[in-house]
């Protein structure tokens, strides 16, 4: 049947992946806006609340929310303080430069192009980004599991992926993805292709059984031979 459309995760895929610090990062966000006495306590509860939320993406495949997050930490955020929040992380989240032509070509080819990230993050973040970097026009759909119940594996968060772009067959649909359970197994075992980018820190989220990629990439300039190639089958 070919290729009808390819899914790309965002973090260390559409966006290349960053080693950071998830407290240097709360710490740089909170010291604008709260007192000093305050940050330790504050960025421990939010750093708590996000890697318990994160936990249970991964183990138990259930999304969460931003307003989630700051309830369990206690945070009442203002409209300052998220800014601040964009602000800081906007370094770490520009769009591969590989990315419009690699779109570009896909779309030249007829095959749709989505999105599916595990992310708590709201959607008018993530197309902030994707309209800053021009590349939203590009998309057909796009899901962000902070507006589902699933994340990745969950063969549900794939469907509802492949939904937002109007795909209906797995087997003509590709995953890009760099985590190897959440994205690749995943797709795997909704029936989609599999297709993995290999940074510095892919091997760190590996796990004894799971499903190998159809395909393995190091950058995204790598792909569209493979996505021919399955096109023309």
């Amino acid at each position: 049947m070919g290729v009808e459309a390819v899914i790309f995760d965002w973090g260390g895929t559409l966006t290349p992946w960053h080693d950071l610090e998830l407290a240097d990062m709360w710490r740089a966000i909170c010291e604008a806006h709260l007192p000093p006495d305050d940050l330790d306590k504050v960025i421990a509860a939010l750093v708590e609340a996000e890697l318990e939320l994160w936990r249970r993406g991964t183990e138990e495949h259930r999304s969460a929310t931003f307003a989630e997050l700051f309830a369990m930490a206690g945070v009442e955020p203002t409209d300052a303080f998220l800014d601040t929040h964009f602000e800081v992380w906007t370094p770490h989240t520009h769009t591969d430069p590989a990315v419009p032509e690699l779109f570009a070509a896909l779309r030249e080819r007829g095959i749709k192009i989505g999105v599916l990230s595990n992310t708590i993050w709201p959607r008018d973040w993530h197309e902030r980004v994707f309209v800053r970097d021009d590349v939203l026009h590009l998309l057909d759909g796009a899901v962000y599991s902070c507006e589902i119940p699933w994340t990745k594996p969950h063969a549900e968060a794939f469907r509802a992926a492949m939904d937002a772009v109007g795909a209906t067959d797995p087997a003509s649909c590709v995953f890009v993805g760099d985590r190897p359970y959440d994205d690749i197994h995943g797709a795997k075992g909704a029936g989609l292709r599999a297709v993995q980018i290999w940074h510095q820190t892919t091997h760190a989220f590996t796990r004894p059984g799971l499903t190998p990629p159809d395909a393995l990439i190091h950058d995204l300039g790598e792909l569209l031979p493979h996505v021919e190639r399955w096109h023309a089958a």
